[in-house]
């Protein structure tokens, strides 16, 4: 489990306190990319992705341990609107009128999507929980990766702007998600890592465990 910053850091991180202002809309006047997770009751009960066809856009996340919501800009790679765009290519999404939850099937305790494109004047939104279409579930689990590597993020620069400490276990973390297979596109978190192991308010451990981790996913990458 990702460490929990202790309950005196909960109201916000020194450069950036959370926000809780209306989600910016993206500028592109392209396709317009919504996600919204929700599943009370778990660490992070609430999580809204919205981004343009470039991939930019902002994530919002309610926790458990905060007040208030927080918003960080997301920049996904090329590899992962590959896969958002082939899949709704493929669900034929805005024109289809198919209804992805399985019937029979309610997973809401386990969380609740709900995904919206907007395109041309057009708009629809689907709900589900649980899916047996292909193209669906790649949408879904697309985004899920996304989510743990914005929340990871969020949860590596708290830690090592409060508690230093913390930052070995959440190395642990992104590689247990990273050999998952649960974060997105891993080649897009080199900078970020490279940034880390250079980062000498990080325990050694910690900045080992970066570097290894960058040579596991370069070694993949060739």
């Amino acid at each position: 489990p990702t460490p929990e910053p202790e309950p005196s850091k909960r109201n916000g991180r020194p450069d950036a306190k959370p926000i809780a202002t209306p989600t910016q809309k993206a500028q592109s006047t392209g396709p317009q990319y919504s996600y919204i997770f929700t599943r009370p009751g778990f660490t992070y009960s609430r999580i809204a992705i919205e981004h343009d066809e470039s991939g930019k856009g902002q994530i919002s996340f309610q926790k458990t341990s905060f007040d208030e919501a927080i918003i960080d800009p997301v920049s996904l790679s090329v590899t992962t609107m590959k896969a958002i765009t082939e899949a709704l290519a493929e669900m034929n999404f805005l024109d289809s009128t198919d209804d992805y939850q399985f019937p029979g099937r309610d997973y809401s305790h386990m969380g609740n999507v709900e995904f919206t494109l907007k395109n041309a004047g057009r708009t629809r939104t689907a709900r589900y929980n649980w899916t047996e279409n292909k193209n669906a579930k790649i949408l879904m689990d697309e985004y899920r990766r996304i989510s743990n590597e914005y929340t990871w993020r969020f949860e590596i620069d708290l830690a090592r702007q409060n508690q230093p400490l913390l930052t070995p276990g959440l190395m642990e973390s992104l590689g247990s998600y990273i050999d998952r297979k649960e974060i997105s596109d891993p080649v897009h978190l080199l900078p970020f890592l490279t940034e880390l192991s250079h980062d000498e308010r990080l325990p050694l451990m910690a900045r080992n465990r970066a570097t290894k981790i960058i040579k596991a996913i370069e070694k993949v990458k060739k």
